[in-house]
């Protein structure tokens, strides 16, 4: 079982995921820890993603999607798993299909959180980190808008894709997106 959780920046999509793994019963993979843990033990695919981040610059798709298929050879991810913060952009949901059709796999489905800009915005000003900046949330909505969004036509395309509702109380958009990945 592969899902994607899919949504803008501050919808839950991190927060849902853990809950899910647990519940479903297989591993989260967030792309944010698959990127430190490579980093940090200095693989080769983890230095080469140090350099772009050493210099300040955005980590090319194909390098981003090493990461993620590194982290999924890890025996945790044999059940499958859900994927929070990847794919991000065309090039990367096509190496995920790639690299899925190689081991015989394939998404299960992607959920869409829906939830408004100005409820992300209020979520993430609460949030309180340094980045959680009124300007930066815009700029990564935006952002978010522009490269990432259209994956929902990708995948809606293929049949794969569902969005629910993501505003409410955590356990009821977890109910949610459980009927959903069942339906």
């Amino acid at each position: 079982m592969i899902i994607i959780l899919f949504g803008a920046p501050g919808v839950g999509k991190g927060t849902q995921a853990v809950i899910l793994a647990e519940k479903l019963g297989v591993a989260h993979l967030s792309t944010g820890d698959a990127f430190r843990a490579a980093i940090k033990n200095q693989t080769p695919v983890g230095q080469l993603a140090q350099e772009y981040v050493s210099a300040g610059k955005l980590v090319p798709d194909d390098i981003v999607a090493k990461i993620v298929e590194e982290a999924m050879t890890n025996e945790a991810f044999a059940n499958g798993c859900i994927l929070d913060g990847f794919p991000r952009t065309r090039a990367q949901a096509e190496a995920l299909e790639g690299m899925l059709s190689a081991k015989g796999a394939e998404i299960s489905k992607v959920v869409n959180i829906a939830v408004d800009d100005s409820t992300i915005i209020a979520r993430l000003l609460q949030r309180g980190r340094a980045d959680d900046q009124e300007e930066i949330i815009r700029h990564r909505l935006n952002v978010y808008n522009d490269e990432t969004a259209p994956l929902l036509d990708f995948y809606g395309g293929k049949g794969l894709l569902t969005t629910i509702d993501g505003i409410g109380e955590v356990d009821d958009v977890n109910t949610r997106i459980l009927a959903a990945i069942q339906a």
